[in-house]
């Protein structure tokens, strides 16, 4: 699963195979989530709430990207980086 971005101690993953709903995957510390791309909802899992926060407004600036990303992994492509946070 390629790490896309990383900031404030949050990865930001996509996994290749993923299928449903556009998604995203965020780890902190020991805490993992699943985001839907779209509307920054949690699909699955947990972070804390400045984390969720910061995750979310990720999203918000690097929506295209993001789902640019979601094509390239249906179609087993190289995901882009995306810059973190600044």
């Amino acid at each position: 699963m390629p790490r896309i971005s990383f900031f404030y101690g949050i990865a930001v993953w996509m996994y290749p195979s993923d299928h449903g709903r556009p998604h995203l995957h965020a780890t902190y510390a020991e805490h993992q989530v699943s985001i839907a791309i779209d509307s920054g909802e949690v699909l699955s899992g947990r972070l804390p709430r400045r984390q969720l926060s910061l995750i979310r407004k990720w999203i918000s600036l690097h929506q295209v990207e993001l789902f640019a990303n979601w094509e390239r992994a249906k179609n087993h492509q190289d995901l882009a980086k995306i810059d973190p946070l600044p």
